[in-house]
Order: C-alpha cells, then structure tokens, then sequence
C-alpha cells in the first residue's frame, strides 16, 4: 500500500511539472505545537516538537502553483499524571501534503489541501524511560487535511504557518486524531 500511494504521489509530480511554466525545489525546518483531538483524548495535553523535509513548487500561473512536500514531522501528546510529572506520547511520521496554492498578493499565498503520514516511530517515555507502543497499536497510515499561508521574499526565503487536522485515528479502536500547528521557515533554491 506504501508503495502504491508513494508511486502514484510521484506519477502526479511528474506530470503536473511537465504542465507547469516553472519548477522550484527548496528545503525547510520548523516547529510542530502537535496534539491528539476525538472524544478518547480529552485528557492530553500538547507537545512542542520539530519537523524537516523537502519542497517543491509547481507554478501553473501568477495565481495558481501545486506545493507537494515530503517532511519527517515529529508529533505527539503529553498527559499529566500528577506530582509534576507527565508521560510524552512521541510519533514520528514521514508527511506527504500536496497542497494548492493561490496567490493572494505579491509572495503571500494560502495553501490547502490532503495529506498523507506514514508512523516510523511511536513510543512512550516516563520517569526517564522510554518503552515502544506496542507493535499494530499505532495505525501505519494517517490521513489528514491541511490549510495555511506562504510568504515568500525575494531573495527565495519563505515562512510557512500550517494546521493539519487527521481525519483516521492515530491509534486502533482509539478516537483520536494528529492536530498540528506548524511554523516553517525555508529556502527555495532555484
């Protein structure tokens, strides 16, 4: 299934840059305010994390560019479990977003579209000690949707703000879904 979606998110990305009038790569890094949301996750609390990866821009006109992205996305919880001390819930996805971007005014644009996350890692640490979930608990693949806004200068620098809502349960037979505000900052290198 992995193979199938990275391939066919691959087949898109080649023939919609054969359409485009111009292609740009860059890379970014930023940060993740990541939680878990559903009716099974009223008592988490947020976990401050990171994400990296790479960035492409397919610009069809001055108004309209498709933006696909492959990020590692650190995400997660945290539970208060009284005395000041807290369990960390920590996943770890590879995030495939391809999203639509509309050309607001000169460099700003909001961006909108489907995402999906592959888990690499999930384990839980407490008390300094770190145990795996264990294994099939965590759902292999994550589907969610993403809005957020693009400014980009110039000099090829831009700044992402982004919020991505799951639309699967992270974990089986749980109700609960990835919510990640991200901010990025990155460069485009052509």
């Amino acid at each position: 299934m992995k193979k199938i979606l990275l391939f066919t998110a691959i087949a898109m990305l080649a023939f919609t840059s054969s359409q485009a009038q111009d292609f740009r790569f860059g890379a970014k890094a930023g940060v993740n305010f990541a939680s878990l949301n559903g009716d099974d996750a009223d008592d988490l609390d947020g976990r401050t994390s990171f994400h990296i990866g790479a960035v492409a821009r397919i610009q069809f006109s001055e108004l309209l560019a498709l933006q696909p992205e492959i990020i590692f996305s650190n995400q997660g919880y945290t539970v208060d479990i009284g005395e000041s001390e807290d369990v960390t819930g920590r996943l770890g996805y590879i995030n495939l977003p391809i999203l639509v971007d509309v050309t607001l005014a000169d460099g700003l644009s909001l961006q909108g579209g489907p995402q999906v996350g592959f888990n690499i890692t999930a384990d839980q640490e407490f008390d300094g000690e770190t145990e795996d979930f264990p294994d099939d608990t965590v759902q292999t693949v994550e589907f969610g949707v993403g809005l957020g806004a693009q400014y980009i200068l110039p000099m090829n620098l831009f700044f992402q703000a982004r919020y991505v809502i799951g639309v699967t349960d992270v974990i089986e037979d749980v109700n609960a879904k990835n919510s990640v505000i991200s901010l990025s900052v990155g460069y485009f290198f052509n």
